[in-house]
């Protein structure tokens, strides 16, 4: 990547901090890394990181509770958060992405893979629209690529970046049915091994989020989903 992105580390083990901070460093990245939550969540607004890794178990504030506050504020909701955890059971998966997770890696894990889903994440996310792509409308709602924001009935709603990408997805092809796998590819990425209880987690989140819009989003039992072909 020519850019260089941000990246914020809030990681309490201090020699495995220093060392992605030295690795995301040599490819060309700016970091910024902290111990605690709170720390980190003060940083976040003058530093503007483009990925936050985020562990789970930390002194203080919690890793969760941390990813919660970050997607409760509009300014942050769409940073992508990466989980750095040594708890790789499916639940606590779900609740990770739950909370609005962009993604989740179980320690002890390779730094060359960690580089690769954090490159992968952040080509995927910062990937700008063409300018017929800028604006999905479709009912109620108003999709804005280009600024990354939702709108129903002309008010914003809060979603976080799997979130939106699984709401454009499903809008780019109205009618059209998917399997939970072909889902899991198209939003999610060939990189991340994941269940497909993901896909209906964030379809029950994303639902819930668009409000009587949500009726859109049909489950095509025994199959997947589809997003309705007309309003």
């Amino acid at each position: 990547m020519n850019a260089k992105y941000r990246i914020l580390i809030i990681e309490d083990e201090d020699d495995l901090r220093k060392v992605l901070e030295f690795n995301l460093q040599n490819e060309n990245y700016e970091t910024l890394g902290f111990e605690t939550g709170e720390e980190g969540l003060n940083a976040v607004a003058g530093f503007g990181p483009d990925l936050i890794l985020l562990d789970l178990m930390l002194p203080g504030i919690q890793g969760i509770d941390v990813c919660k506050s970050l997607k409760a504020n509009v300014d942050t909701a769409s940073i992508p958060i990466v989980f750095l955890t040594a708890r790789g059971e499916e639940i606590d998966r779900i609740v990770g992405f739950e909370v609005g997770a962009e993604d989740y890696v179980v320690k002890p894990f390779s730094v060359r893979e960690l580089l690769l889903r954090v490159k992968t994440i952040l080509k995927r996310y910062k990937t700008a629209p063409t300018e017929n792509d800028n604006i999905v409308n479709f009912a109620t709602i108003k999709l804005d690529t280009v600024r990354h924001r939702v709108y129903i009935d002309e008010s914003e709603t809060d979603l976080t970046a799997t979130e939106f990408r699984l709401l454009k997805t499903f809008l780019n092809a109205p009618g059209e049915a998917r399997t939970r796998e072909e889902l899991l590819e198209q939003v999610w990425g060939n990189d991340i091994s994941l269940t497909i209880r993901t896909v209906d987690t964030h379809v029950k989140r994303l639902r819930e989020k668009l409000g009587s819009s949500g009726k859109y989003i049909e489950t095509v039992r025994g199959f997947g989903y589809r997003f309705s072909e007309k309003p």
